[in-house]
């Protein structure tokens, strides 16, 4: 978007565009001597938000979300969600494809995260083809898990 003057008789500015130093100009210009620093948290008054306690804001040190329950080893940072799978099935290492309601498992060790997807309720894991890559903060493996889940789960096909 291009800039455009708004000048009266002159080139001076037109009386209804001049504006108030000291009112909602000002604050709307970054002055701050009157209302505050401006960010991003402002209100909708140009007044500062007050602070809110946000604790457990879906946060638990406590709970690992979507952590195995039984029998699936885990690393220490780990992830599990029931998918089902899209057309086509999961390709995996072990097996070749594998179709319909199916376990994901989102792990993290030594650096890396890896998917791995059993038959649901089975023993076996198996490893995604092209389901393992290099991961250095594992407090990232919710957000690998979510992807995953988002590409992996097809119910309606």
């Amino acid at each position: 978007m291009g800039e455009q003057a708004v000048t009266g008789a002159g080139g001076t500015p037109a009386p209804e565009r001049t504006p108030d130093a000291t009112g909602e100009d000002a604050a709307a210009a970054g002055d701050t001597t009157a209302t505050g620093p401006a960010s991003a948290g402002m209100t909708a008054d140009g007044r500062q938000p007050e602070p809110v306690d946000v604790s457990g804001a879906g946060m638990s040190a406590d709970a690992v979300p979507g952590a195995p329950t039984g029998g699936a080893p885990a690393g220490p940072a780990a992830r599990t969600a029931d998918v089902t799978a899209g057309p086509g099935g999961v390709m995996t290492d072990e097996v070749g494809v594998v179709t319909g309601e199916l376990t994901l498992r989102t792990e993290h060790a030594d650096g890396r995260v890896t998917l791995r997807v059993q038959y649901k309720d089975a023993d076996e894991w198996y490893a995604v083809t092209g389901g393992s890559a290099p991961l250095a903060d594992p407090a990232a493996v919710d957000a690998v898990h979510t992807i995953a889940v988002g590409l992996l789960n097809r119910p309606e096909g």
